[in-house]
């Protein structure tokens, strides 16, 4: 997983609250066991029509939303049932942060645990980004910020262990590994 600490994107408005696991990647979908490829399946049910074609009204078939990093969604992003494709497929099409007022609890954590940020802000600030569809954002895991071009800033949390992950680019194996020497020793100390 690469580190994630400071970036700067566009950002793609999706102004629609209550969206569900199955809305972000349909079950049919949920037969693989990698993660390549979900991000062609993303929303696959509102990007593509009948025969396969992309609908041009939705908004990731825009020709905007093309390398932008941050999904700004509607309150309530990721809810329904746990699976943990739905963050590989946001991860895949190329989305480093979600932003809603508030994101589900399983989501999140599938999210965290998969290099995924999810950041939850006022409503205020989210009516914002939702009105000005596009907006640059620079988004700072070290400082836990969100900023926009005007100087607008606004502070989110992430739990610290899964913040040191994503800053140091490792998922919870990587983090045992790296901690095998150590764990070897407390392993082969004499029982009492």
């Amino acid at each position: 997983m690469e580190p994630l600490k400071t970036f700067a994107s566009r950002t793609v408005i999706l102004p629609i609250d209550n969206i569900d696991t199955d809305q972000i990647i349909p079950a049919r979908f949920l037969k693989g066991t990698t993660k390549s490829g979900l991000g062609e399946k993303l929303f696959s049910d509102w990007r593509y029509d009948a025969q396969g074609g992309r609908k041009a009204d939705f908004v990731l078939n825009r020709p905007e939303a093309e390398g932008a990093r941050v999904l700004v969604a509607g309150d309530n992003f990721g809810c329904g049932s746990s699976r943990e494709h739905a963050p590989w497929a946001l991860f895949d099409y190329g989305f480093r942060a979600v932003v809603s007022t508030s994101i589900a609890d399983i989501f999140r954590n599938n999210a965290l645990k998969n290099g995924l940020l999810p950041i939850v802000v006022e409503p205020a600030l989210h009516q914002r980004l939702l009105d000005e569809p596009g907006v640059e954002v620079t988004i700072s895991l070290e400082d836990q910020t969100l900023r926009l071009a005007d100087g607008t800033t606004a502070e989110f949390t992430v739990e610290p262990f899964a913040r040191y992950c994503l800053l140091n680019g490792v998922d919870e194996l990587a983090f045992l590994q790296s901690a095998d020497g150590d764990i070897a020793k407390f392993e082969s100390r004499p029982a009492y």
